[in-house]
């Protein structure tokens, strides 16, 4: 069996040198890349992604492919450590012959390897969890950049909608807690921009290392401001123990955290003390069917299953496949990113993806949500 595996690489290889095409795809195949958290505190979310993916993937395929190619997963587990991540990629490019990369997770995991490898190997990725600035420079400021093609909505955009929210009501005591990575400091630089243009700035700052749930510093630091309000620009387990020890101090602030937080690992983690939290999303609301896209995935997933995180797997999915159709029969990655730029103004089904030749921000599209009793999230 591992003998027949490798020849079948090999003729794999050897019909894209043959026909001149970019590794990863062959007359019958197009092999996509993943590298996410499968396993560990973060494993929930790229689970939630990668199963989403392949159900979308097993659609496709069951369609006759694209081009008559099928559309074939090979997903890495990667911790959500940037070493691993970086590595991953490697694997999936050398060694796994990825056309293209999708849904990758994290700011600084997915900087790194941008910069690092698949940047520089002009092998396109489709989707991250993260809105972080590093992966939206201006490609003539990071000709890596040309590769990333983002699809949620920026740090920035979600921090401002917060912000706004919370002036609105008359708050000027912000305080910040973030994660001490990329994703945690594009966080902080989004909440102080928007608290700027109110003329605030954050009350107070507490930070947390990445995978780590030694809170104790930063609720003392955050508690002496006795803030009116908290934004957490950290994941569900230390935003968890952050506010039950907030409690514990006896502080009570209104609560609000962005959308990597995983709304619903949130609420299994935290029970009834989930309840008034607020976050923002940047896709739209998973559990009615009003919404086009969200119908299409619904259908895929199992019911009363849904969530944040598959449902943007399975977008991030659409914008690829869609990319591909519009990439042509000789297909090259090249002709891929082409097609992806086409996406000018695309409707998906209620959610909108803007590319373009120097444009990789995908989508602004934010909205605001709070858990009501019962751990339900509700717009």
């Amino acid at each position: 069996m591992h003998v027949l595996k490798r020849l079948t690489a090999v003729a794999a290889i050897a019909w894209s040198t043959l026909c001149g095409a970019d590794p990863g795809v062959t007359d019958s195949s197009i092999t996509i890349g993943m590298s996410s958290p499968f396993s560990g505190p973060n494993g929930a979310y790229g689970l939630d992604m990668r199963k989403s993916i392949e159900a979308y993937f097993k659609q496709i395929n069951a369609g006759g492919g694209i081009n008559g190619r099928k559309l074939e997963l090979v997903a890495l587990d990667d911790g959500y450590e940037t070493e691993r991540t970086v590595a991953n990629t490697r694997t999936l490019i050398k060694d796994k012959n990825a056309f293209a990369l999708l849904a990758y997770y994290g700011s600084s995991p997915t900087t790194e390897a941008m910069n690092q490898v698949f940047g520089p190997a002009k092998v396109p990725l489709v989707g991250t969890i993260s809105g972080a600035d590093t992966l939206r420079q201006p490609i003539a400021s990071n000709p890596n950049s040309r590769y990333m093609f983002n699809v949620r909505a920026s740090y920035a955009d979600e921090t401002e909608a917060i912000v706004n929210q919370m002036t609105a009501l008359g708050l000027k005591n912000i305080a910040v807690f973030y994660q001490n990575d990329g994703y945690g400091k594009s966080g902080l630089e989004g909440v102080t921009a928007a608290l700027k243009k109110h003329k605030l700035a954050p009350s107070a700052v507490g930070t947390v290392e990445r995978n780590s749930l030694d809170v104790a510093k930063a609720v003392d630091t955050i508690a002496k401001a006795n803030p009116q309000a908290v934004v957490m620009i950290t994941l569900y387990k230390p935003t968890a123990a952050f506010i039950k020890a907030m409690k514990q101090a006896g502080q009570f602030p209104m609560l609000m955290t962005v959308s990597p937080v995983g709304a619903g690992q949130l609420v299994q983690e935290l029970g009834a003390d989930s309840r008034g939290i607020g976050i923002s999303q940047v896709m739209p609301y998973p559990w009615n069917n009003v919404t086009p896209i969200v119908r299409d995935y619904q259908k895929l997933s199992d019911q009363q299953n849904y969530s944040y995180y598959g449902l943007e797997g399975y977008v991030m999915a659409r914008t690829l496949v869609e990319g591909l159709k519009r990439a042509g029969k000789d297909l090259s990655r090249e002709k891929l990113i082409s097609g992806l730029e086409s996406l000018n103004n695309t409707d998906l089904g209620g959610y909108r993806i803007n590319y373009g030749s120097n444009a990789r921000g995908g989508s602004h599209f934010v909205e605001l949500t709070v858990v009501g009793a019962g751990g339900k999230v509700m717009k």
